[in-house]
């Protein structure tokens, strides 16, 4: 279709323009979002770095714990104080919003037990078998704090591909497109409007000339 079989309206340039101021609102809201989940997601990457570090640390320390345990006391007393415990850690799972991200608060109970709760009573026991005991407690309340903070980072890092995706579409798709045709648009108004004033004059020639 050539431009000048295109007429458009100055309605659809007024529609145009207010889209484009929109969609540039709505890219700098998601600029900003996107950069604050980025900010959120390092804070995040540290906490996972640290957790990390202290869960491999106490993996280490329990697996010392339990192996003094096993060669001073036996195998066997040591499997039997593992089996006797009648109490189980319960894990509660809750969410929070970051940013407006929904990731997952998980809380823990009873994985911290005293020597009654364990299960396989006093007397019956060593201390180094109660030191591998909570020795390990303390692994698995790293272990469930590690979930919670790598899930995090998960639907973390999801969320910011999410929104610069949506940023690079308003960026080098959207407003690029909406502006092309809101310049055409002021162009072609442009020449209806000379196109108007040619024709006024010429009949304004011919009705000066048919009254001469």
């Amino acid at each position: 279709m050539a431009l000048k079989d295109v007429k458009p309206t100055r309605s659809q340039l007024i529609e145009l323009k207010k889209r484009i101021n929109l969609s540039k609102k709505g890219y700098k809201l998601l600029k900003m979002k996107r950069d604050g989940l980025i900010m959120e997601f390092f804070k995040l990457l540290e906490q996972a770095k640290k957790v990390r570090q202290e869960m491999g640390g106490r993996h280490e320390r329990a697996e010392e714990a339990i192996h003094v345990a096993e060669a001073v006391e036996g195998l066997v007393p040591v499997k039997s104080a593992a089996l006797a415990l009648g109490k189980s850690p319960t894990i509660d799972l809750a969410r929070k919003n970051v940013m407006g991200v929904v990731v997952p608060k998980i809380e823990s109970s009873g994985v911290r037990q005293s020597l009654v709760e364990r299960g396989y009573g006093i007397i019956g026991t060593s201390p180094r078998i109660d030191q591998a005991a909570r020795s390990y407690e303390e692994l698995v309340e790293t272990i469930i704090q590690a979930a919670e903070v790598e899930t995090s980072m998960k639907k973390m890092l999801d969320e910011i591909e999410k929104t610069k995706r949506r940023v690079n579409a308003l960026e080098f798709k959207v407003i690029p497109e909406l502006s092309q045709a809101r310049d055409f648009i002021r162009l072609r108004l442009e020449e209806m409007e000379r196109e108007n004033i040619f024709r006024l004059k010429k009949i304004k020639a011919k009705s000066e000339a048919a009254a001469a």
